[in-house]
């Protein structure tokens, strides 16, 4: 048979060969591979954009006229506030979870973050799946927040622990808030929850994982189960959540009153409503709104999902436009013209995700370090081309977008 050109035609055989199995990623790469988008639906407005040094740089007279000589790249200051924590770089790790190569590169990563005095995202259902790790090393939550906390230093840096269903059942925020390990985090403002609304990889589901048929027919009371891939493996998927203005409102008051010496964070997916969820987050008392661009999530998910659904991050940028609180982004951050321009758009800071995952991987002692140093270079190069030399003098200006009509300074 000869189908018109460009026509998907090998997706289709797979999908009439495979069935349902086919509208996933191949199940075997579960919890060991790192999925998402195929390249032709992530390039945005943000890999398209330049950034643009001006001729004249007044902001680095001042800074001549403060240091009492010419001012160099090392100069610029890269520390801030992240969510509320103190930061040594703009930077933080995103959430991973339960996942097989999550949970064997979590302690190194967790070290390695600690290292370099950035936040860390602890994801969801690590407990259920690898258990709270008290009694003995496992690779479960606490150990890798005692990995960050012997290696963070004094007035850096801070965890984050996420919250699923599963883990509200394992009453995971109050294991975490009353363990001694995580009192030095506690006790010095460096520790987080934080409300998972959605995930970039897939705006509107919920959680997805792979089980052995075994497995599932001991949960199957709690979940949806979907024989999507034949055979031994079977899908398990979890309720998305419901979520209305005031039932946000009142979950991020509950934080604050439960956990009143824990900072809250709420993260949100690429909606089309984006700017009034993060204003309603905002309002009711969050520290941090993070926001998973498309192209952000490691997590399993259909291929439908992570080709065509959620707004990419320039956009969702564009949506929340100027704003006084912390906002936090991630999607494909690896080097530091994509999170400088993420940042000039209003982002107190940009998220690690599969690089963080891919460094650790390539070396477990220094990888992430590495990376960071790499971003944390560029960074200074950038800004001191820009002729600036503090996060904070950022703007929409010192980008410029092709193929884009010009935007009023409040529509960026």
């Amino acid at each position: 048979m000869i189908t018109a050109p460009g026509f998907p035609e090998a997706q289709v055989r797979a999908r009439a060969r495979l069935g349902t199995s086919a509208v996933f990623p191949p199940v075997e790469g579960y919890g060991q591979s790192l999925f998402g988008a195929a390249a032709a639906a992530l390039a945005d407005d943000l890999d398209e954009a330049r950034v643009v040094p001006p001729v004249f740089v007044p902001q680095r007279l001042e800074k001549m006229f403060d240091l009492g000589r010419e001012p160099v790249y090392s100069d610029v200051v890269l520390s801030g506030d992240v969510g509320g924590f103190s930061s040594r770089l703009p930077l933080f790790v995103c959430a991973f979870g339960s996942t097989q190569i999550a949970d064997g590169l979590g302690v190194a990563l967790s070290s390695q973050a600690g290292q370099l005095g950035i936040p860390m995202v602890i994801g969801e259902n690590v407990v259920p799946m690898h258990g709270y790790g008290r009694l003995e090393p496992s690779g479960g939550l606490i150990d890798r927040i005692k990995a960050y906390a012997s290696s963070v230093p004094d007035g850096f840096g801070g965890v984050v622990v996420q919250q699923s269903t599963e883990d509200a059942d394992a009453e995971v925020w109050n294991l975490v808030y009353s363990d001694p390990y995580a009192t030095r985090l506690l006790e010095s403002g460096r520790l987080a929850f934080e409300l998972k609304v959605g995930q970039g990889a897939k705006p509107g589901l919920g959680g997805m994982t792979v089980l052995s048929q075994e497995a599932a027919s001991a949960v199957a009371d709690q979940y949806a189960i979907d024989a999507a891939f034949g055979g031994s493996m079977v899908l398990r998927s979890s309720s998305p959540g419901t979520f209305t203005e005031e039932i946000l409102r009142q979950q991020v008051h509950l934080m604050r009153n439960n956990y009143p010496r824990a900072r809250v964070w709420v993260k949100l997916h690429p909606g089309r409503d984006v700017r009034h969820a993060a204003e309603v987050a905002w309002s009711a008392g969050a520290d941090a709104v993070t926001v998973d661009g498309a192209e952000g999530g490691t997590g399993w998910a259909p291929s439908v999902f992570l080709d065509n659904v959620g707004l990419p991050l320039a956009e969702c940028l564009r949506r929340i436009g100027k704003h006084d609180a912390g906002l936090l982004v991630s999607g494909r951050m690896w080097e530091g013209s994509r999170a400088l321009k993420c940042l000039a758009l209003g982002a107190s800071a940009v998220g690690l995700g599969r690089a963080a995952l891919l460094a650790v991987s390539e070396d477990p002692t220094a990888g992430l370090v590495r990376l960071a140093q790499c971003m944390e270079l560029e960074l200074q190069l950038l800004l001191s081309a820009l002729g600036k030399y503090d996060l904070a003098s950022l703007s929409p200006d010192d980008l410029w977008f092709p193929n884009s009509p010009e935007r009023e300074d409040d529509q960026l």
